[in-house]
Parts: structure tokens; sequence; C-alpha cells
């Protein structure tokens, strides 16, 4: 039996991805055969391929021989959230792009994606649904074909995705409020819940009711509270991290085939996980058991 003790940044982190993440180099169906038939289990009891890891939960997973031909022997390239026949959730590191462009050159999220699918199965090519800021870190949505690229963009375009953002703002936040101002002359609308203040930085979860360019940036620089790290909209610098605390935490879409809703939860990267500590302190801990009881906007 294999035993694990979830972190910090596994915290939040579906059962699914946190097999994906053991055993990287397995098929999918193989992965689906074993959290099926019970193979792993959560502080004693089978798991569900939905169900939230919390921190100092107890994961267990039985061995064999197939089960440890596929082990992970270091971090995987990806960080996958969910996936399915017709699209694949990653969680985007902070300082990587989407997708390349002339000034990014090679490094890209989509291109890695790619090369990741490749190693385990038949290679595809993956278009975005939805595009993270390359500051931002958190929840990606990647088709795996032109078809599902259209169906769910089509979805995104009607109905949304119900987004939920953390934040390490700078100043004294104001409690649970709403930023409606426009950018570029559209109707620009974005809820903020406070979750922690200290001194000079807050934890704020933010909630983005219209999807504009950088509208969350903007919207705090705009209230006089940029996030940390945001250099372009007025953020004190950051060092050693690779972006700005920023993350996408949260993503629900419901898929237009079936119907079913999927909510989708993106742990926090280390760099953001020991920001939070260092402004918490002794709140950390409750704070971050407190993020996936956050209620829709």
């Amino acid at each position: 039996m294999l035993t694990f003790t979830i972190t910090e940044t596994d915290h939040c982190r579906p059962v699914a991805s946190f097999l994906r993440n053991l055993l990287p180099a397995a098929p999918l169906p193989y992965l689906r055969k074993l959290l099926k038939s019970g193979h792993l289990a959560v502080n004693g009891v089978p798991a569900t391929p939905d169900l939230l890891l919390a921190i100092d939960d107890t994961v267990a997973l039985k061995e064999s021989g197939r089960t440890g031909q596929f082990l992970a022997t270091e971090p995987p390239l990806l960080d996958i959230l969910h996936e399915d026949d017709r699209i694949v959730i990653v969680n985007k590191p902070a300082g990587l792009p989407v997708h390349r462009t002339a000034e990014t050159g090679d490094d890209n999220l989509v291109d890695l994606a790619e090369r990741f699918m490749a190693e385990r199965e038949t290679p595809v090519k993956l278009r975005p649904v939805n595009r993270l800021d390359r500051g931002t870190s958190g929840a990606t949505i990647l088709a795996k074909s032109a078809t599902s690229a259209g169906m769910f963009g089509r979805f995104v375009k009607e109905e949304g995705l119900g987004k939920l953002y953390l934040a390490v703002a700078e100043g004294t936040m104001p409690p649970d409020g709403e930023i409606d101002a426009p950018l570029d002359g559209k109707e620009s609308v974005t809820r903020h819940r406070l979750l922690f203040q200290a001194d000079a930085e807050a934890v704020v979860a933010l909630y983005p009711v219209t999807g504009r360019t950088h509208q969350i940036r903007k919207h705090l620089s705009l209230i006089g509270h940029p996030v940390r790290g945001d250099r372009r909209y007025g953020g004190s610098p950051l060092t050693g991290y690779p972006g700005h605390l920023l993350h996408a935490f949260r993503v629900a879409l419901r898929n237009p085939e079936t119907g079913r809703e999927l909510v989708i939860h993106a742990p926090l990267p280390p760099g953001f996980v020991a920001a939070v500590r260092g402004i918490a302190g002794d709140a950390f801990a409750p704070l971050l058991r407190h993020l996936p009881e956050l209620p829709p906007a």
C-alpha cells in the first residue's frame, strides 16, 4: 500500500487529479478503473473522482506491478486537474503564457500540454477555451479538437463560466462589494469578498461577472488596491515569484452535450501559498480550509 499525506499545495485538488499526477504515464482508462474498483482511498474510505482533498488527508493506493510501472519518479511536466474525451483542464503556472507569441517564443502552455499528451496517448491539437494572463496562475481549459473548441466556446460565449479568483491585494480592502467600472468602453463588473486583512495586504476572493482583458487587475488598480507583483497596474515588486499573486482557483461550466455541471478547483502554487501564509500567520490553515466553501458570485 502506498500512502501519502496531503499538504497545502494539494489542498482542494480533485482525487482524479491527484491520481493523474501520481501515475502520469498511465492511460486514462486505467486510472478510471483504479478509482471505480476502489483501489484509492482517502482517510480509509474509497474515493470518488470528484472528491476534493484537504490538508492532512491520508491517501492510500493499493500497489500492483502495473501501478509501480507508472509511478512518477519526479514532478509531472503538467498539472492536470480534469480530463475527459473533450477537454483537459490544467493548473497553469504563473509566468507561462497560454499560447505562443512573437514575444514569448517556444515556452507556452498549449505546446507543453500537447507534448505531455503525446507522450502517453495519441497526439492531439489543443485549443484554449479560456485564457489567463501570463502572470496569472490557475485553471485553464483546453479543448482536444476543433469541434470541442467550437462547442465549449459557444457555451462560454452564451452562458459564461463560473469563475472564482484568489488574489493578494495591496492596502486595506473594503469588505464585500462590487466594482462596476467600464473598461475600453464596455460594461465591466467584478465582485469581491474579503477573506483576510493584514496591515498592508489582503487576501481577496474575486468573481468577474464580465470577462474583459485584464479585468480583475485593472479593477483592483482602479480602486487603489493593485494585485501584489502586478507592476503593470501599480503593484509593488514581488521577488522569487514568476508572476503576480492572482490565481484562477475555481471554474464551473456545464457540459454542452450532457448538461452535467463540472466544478474544478486549482490548488494554489507553492509561491502563492508562501505569500498567503506570510500574510495570514496562524489564520492560514483555517483560511485554506474555508476556500472550497466559498459560494458562487
